[in-house]
């Protein structure tokens, strides 16, 4: 990129989340088993989703595309944090750290659109129940769900682009443990006014119109469901809301906190945690809510199980006669 041409940065230095080597290697420990819990629970969901017919639905199938997100996102951070927690240098390239932060920015953005696409799901399914099925057809879902990666691809080239056309003269040292977009401004000698201005503009939009949608098919559900005469049919129907709004509490409650906090230094280190929680920790929730909260999930596992468990038993019978 040409911004190479006015830097003297090959490499940046991610200080990450504590200089302590003995509570680096709790956290290596911790998130390494974060990180398998988050990679075995998304590709169970995405395989539970394909091999049930009773998870052949619309819900269902952008629930399989939130988990492809979840674990390409928890892949795109987690490994090199990992990896810094037992180096001592903690260095990352410049072209890997363009890197980081583009699919960081993408993912991030699908995954908002993902939740919003998930809302208005929801709402078709309660407010318009008979139409379901036309409505939230095939190919609409499938045109929903490119709509979202192809909007989360174009803003991540805009701040991609925005962001490494700056000149960093200066420190490499980069107050985070991932290559964040706020944190590599903070470094640049560069007049960041610009990309201030871009980032804000591009990813408010995105995440102020999503959450704008998301909040919206909530208004209606809850009108449709407190109309609903039978205390047993509100109760069956906000069940099927319950895991997508747990888990767009807890994605859009700490991206507010991240970016609606004061500039400090105490401001930056609870960021920090909350980055965290945002790209490491809710991507393992989300299979989980989803598999604890909801029926036709259980019920699914259930019968995998019981299918697993005639399997095994098939293949111990097979191999006490041979």
């Amino acid at each position: 990129m040409e911004s190479r041409n006015h830097t003297s940065q090959d490499e940046f230095i991610l200080l990450g989340l504590t200089q302590d080597p003995n509570l680096q290697i709790v956290f290596f420990v911790l998130f390494l088993l974060i990180f398998i819990v988050t990679v075995l629970g998304n590709i169970s969901m995405m395989a539970l989703i394909i091999i049930a017919p009773r998870l052949h639905t619309p819900m269902y199938f952008l629930l399989s595309n939130l988990s492809f997100v979840d674990l390409s996102y928890s892949s795109t951070i987690t490994p090199k944090m990992l990896q810094n927690f037992l180096d001592g240098k903690k260095a990352i390239s410049f072209n890997g750290c363009i890197a980081q932060v583009y699919f960081f920015v993408s993912l991030a953005t699908t995954d908002s659109l993902l939740l919003a696409v998930m809302a208005y799901d929801r709402y078709v399914a309660i407010c318009h129940p008979l139409l379901y099925q036309v409505i939230m057809s095939r190919r609409l879902c499938c045109q929903l769900v490119v709509s979202a990666f192809t909007g989360g691809a174009v803003q991540s080239m805009i701040q991609t682009g925005c962001i490494f056309r700056l000149s960093f003269c200066s420190s490499n040292k980069i107050n985070h443990f991932v290559c964040d977009i706020v944190a590599l401004q903070k470094l640049s000698c560069s007049n960041t006014i610009l990309n201030e201005i871009v980032v804000i503009l591009f990813g408010g939009l995105t995440s102020v119109g999503s959450f704008v949608i998301i909040v919206l098919s909530y208004v209606y559900i809850i009108s449709a469901v407190l109309r609903t005469k039978s205390a047993t049919g509100r109760q069956r129907t906000f069940s099927t809301c319950v895991s997508h709004f747990t888990c767009v509490t807890l994605f859009y409650g700490t991206v507010f906190f991240m970016y609606l906090k004061p500039n400090s230094n105490a401001s930056l280190d609870q960021g920090r945690v909350a980055t965290v929680f945002y790209t490491v920790v809710i991507p393992m929730l989300n299979p989980l809510i989803y598999a604890l909260r909801n029926k036709e999930v259980k019920g699914a596992l259930g019968k995998a199980a019981d299918r697993l468990g005639c399997m095994i038993k098939k293949f111990r019978g097979n191999r006490q006669q041979i």
